[in-house]
């Protein structure tokens, strides 16, 4: 928002901390404030199009694009059989998303939804993903319901499967997020016996606070600073995590073969 001359601080100052006092849920309220900006004319109207580009110029963490292959390949080494799996969860904006240099690594994403009209301007949200609407998703991995398949049938969710026709259950399931609305995932998976792992960002002070809530509230399963290369704490974490689950699935084939 900054390239297109939005003073950011103040948009959220000025324009969505009204609604949330006016009791609106948060993600709904900075969708809402976006169309309006772009269409107020105080701007060029954002474009599907600005929403691509802008996908495509973000910048990572370090070692994220390298993440991927890394706990791939670990979790070839202690077990052969198993594949891992990624999926993305946002709050954010599903157009930036599926347009940066990492999105061909997830097996879906599932994230906020404009409509556009036909000169590619935003006109209302066709998808809000907020705090427990997460989970829904969550459930959607469990039961395999994922991919260009699952489009069109938003009831499928709800579909009743029994214990032999679960996919992905929540215990081989590893979930990393940094932010409130990430909570009731974090709650859900690390109650079944999975992994959450809460992260921050080591250069922004003022919302370490909000990442020390998540252990004093036993969200998480660790909280590790946002810095994926080799060796930090965070690839640790995850090495850890993917070990763990792939032996306990090791194990457990072998127990039943036995």
């Amino acid at each position: 928002m900054d390239s297109i001359g939005v003073n950011v601080p103040l948009f959220w100052q000025n324009e969505v901390q009204p609604l949330l006092t006016d009791d609106w849920d948060p993600v709904p309220a900075f969708l809402y404030r976006i169309i309006e900006l772009s269409n107020s004319g105080r701007i060029q109207p954002v474009t599907q199009q600005d929403l691509s580009h802008w996908g495509s110029q973000i910048q990572f963490y370090e070692g994220v694009e390298d993440i991927f292959g890394r706990l791939r390949n670990h979790a070839r080494t202690v077990n052969p059989r198993l594949a891992l799996e990624f999926y993305l969860i946002s709050s954010g904006i599903g157009e930036i998303l599926r347009h940066t240099r990492i999105a061909h690594q997830f097996n879906d994403i599932w994230a906020c939804e404009f409509i556009y009209n036909e000169a590619g301007h935003l006109t209302f949200p066709k998808r809000v993903v907020s705090f427990t609407d997460k989970t829904r998703y969550l459930y959607q991995i469990k039961k395999g319901i994922f991919g260009p398949t699952s489009r069109g049938k938003p009831f499928d969710v709800n579909r009743k499967v029994s214990p032999l026709q679960v996919r992905i259950p929540f215990d081989r399931m590893i979930v990393v997020g940094d932010g409130y609305t990430d909570i009731p995932c974090f709650s859900l998976v690390k109650k079944h016996g999975g992994v959450a792992i809460g992260v921050y960002d080591n250069d922004h002070r003022e919302k370490w606070g909000r990442a020390w809530g998540f252990i004093e509230d036993g969200r998480v399963s660790n909280l590790v600073p946002a810095d994926y290369r080799n060796k930090s704490a965070l690839s640790n974490s995850l090495m850890m995590a993917v070990q763990s689950i792939a032996q306990k699935i090791f194990l457990a084939s072998y127990t039943y073969q036995g």
